[in-house]
């Protein structure tokens, strides 16, 4: 599957961009990237902090309406994590469901969803990559990829191993 990228400056949420453009009938496998969000969502309602220079974005394709999205987290957990453990090279967990965490702190969080359009199911996939920065969180570590890697990375080739890998793996 080959994805379209679509970049903005400033989004609410790079899920609802792609929901808007499923209710839209843009249904092409996409790739959403955004500089910064002003209402990231996490997972059960919760907020997802953007901090300018981080790395914002989802992607969606259609699925089969009997795939649960179950079986999706797993996937994409490990798609992610082969990417973060290569540009850190450090040991990367999944703390599940869906939050990927360095010496237990969280660097990035994964945030699906399912969305009905015209009798067809798409998954749209959420992902919030600390780079340059990481909220502070009380009762919750954070860090950030520089933090780990003490050198400056390059926001492009981590998105565009992302871009990859979810064309090989889909």
């Amino acid at each position: 599957m080959k994805f379209k990228i679509l970049r903005f400056k400033s989004v609410n949420s790079t899920n609802d961009v792609a929901i808007n453009l499923i209710k839209k009938n843009m249904i092409y496998p996409s790739i959403i990237i955004s500089d910064m969000q002003t209402n990231g969502r996490g997972q059960r309602g919760k907020r997802w902090i953007s901090i300018k220079g981080n790395i914002f974005m989802s992607l969606f394709f259609k699925i089969n309406k009997k795939t649960q999205i179950l079986e999706f987290t797993k996937k994409n957990c490990l798609i992610v994590k082969k990417i973060l453990m290569k540009t850190l090279n450090k040991k990367v967990s999944v703390k599940l469901p869906n939050d990927l965490v360095v010496c237990k702190k969280k660097i990035c969080g994964i945030l699906q969803e399912t969305v009905q359009h015209n009798n067809q199911s798409y998954l749209i996939i959420g992902l919030g990559i600390n780079l340059v920065n990481s909220p502070k969180i009380i009762n919750y570590s954070t860090g950030y990829i520089e933090q780990f890697t003490k050198k400056k990375i390059d926001k492009n080739n981590i998105l565009e191993n992302i871009k990859k890998e979810f064309e090989i793996n889909y």
